[in-house]
């Protein structure tokens, strides 16, 4: 069985459900039920026999898009635990740009973090690079750069004070640092932080890092190591939007890729293209009157 949820734009919904239908039973996957959520009226639920997931993707990509939307294998419920990206994901910003424009190397550094979160560089390397051009600036440039430049995901103070309301344990863990991690964390709830940590000697960044490196690896390391506390049945929710994502978005139950790269979107089961990240407790099924934040 397939259940998908999604957000899209309402005016023609009609007919384009009609299409995708006829698209859907041409594959063999004809539509058992589809309906609007009564506790959130503009998310359409789609129920199907099979299996035939990436069929499913395609068609909704084909005649929703841009659309919000997760395919599940199994019945919708609020996660037992959230984990996070944090850079253009929990925050609209790159943190390692928006702190290299201080040493004036945006243009330099941006270029490089583009291509590690596309993919098309190691990610250890590519940061690597990116820390040792910021060799000599002022510790104090990252405060300037958190109060100045650093500003929440539209949605993501209500995303996580909603899922941690309804009991869920949450997770912000990046291959950023603990700098920016750490007060991020603290302004939108999140219960744990994971990341990398800068060097820092006689006031300055000394281009290096302290500790083990956190990477796609550690995400899911992280991800699974959360779960196996919670138990066997515990539902996992995971958001990135970077090539580093992809290991923690491909094994969570609702991966969520959020304004993602195209092969981070790929590994999800599910995207966030149109609406912000309260359009995840839509797609939840937790209506708005439940919300917090």
């Amino acid at each position: 069985m397939l259940i998908a949820r999604l957000i899209a734009d309402t005016a023609t919904l009609e007919t384009r459900l009609d299409a995708a239908s006829a698209e859907l039973a041409a594959a063999g996957l004809p539509l058992a039920e589809a309906r609007m959520l009564d506790a959130c009226s503009d998310v359409l639920e789609l129920e199907l026999p099979g299996d035939e997931a990436a069929a499913l993707r395609r068609v909704i990509d084909s005649h929703f898009a841009p659309s919000d939307a997760i395919v599940s294998r199994e019945p919708f419920r609020v996660p037992d635990l959230f984990v996070s990206d944090m850079d253009s994901t929990m925050i609209g910003q790159e943190c390692i740009d928006e702190l290299a424009d201080f040493a004036g190397l945006k243009p330099q550094i941006a270029a490089i973090t583009e291509r590690a979160m596309l993919g098309e560089l190691d990610f250890a390397s590519a940061l690597t690079e990116r820390v040792g051009l910021l060799a000599e600036l002022d510790e104090a440039a990252i405060a300037t750069c958190l109060a100045d430049r650093i500003r929440p995901m539209a949605g993501a103070r209500a995303l996580v004070a909603t899922l941690k309301h309804f009991g869920c344990r949450t997770v912000l863990v990046t291959g950023g640092f603990h700098h920016f991690a750490d007060p991020v964390a603290a302004d939108l709830g999140f219960e744990r932080v994971v990341g990398n940590r800068l060097a820092v000697a006689g006031g300055k960044l000394t281009g290096g890092l302290v500790g083990p490196l956190a990477d796609s690896a550690t995400k899911l390391e992280v991800m699974l190591g959360e779960l196996a506390k919670l138990g066997g049945e515990a539902v996992s929710l995971a958001t990135g939007d970077g090539a580093n994502d992809i290991p923690m978005l491909a094994n969570a139950t609702y991966g969520v890729a959020y304004y993602a790269k195209p092969k981070a979107r790929s590994a999800a089961n599910g995207w966030v293209d149109r609406g912000d990240l309260t359009a995840l407790l839509k797609l939840l099924g937790i209506p708005q009157r439940d919300w917090r934040g």
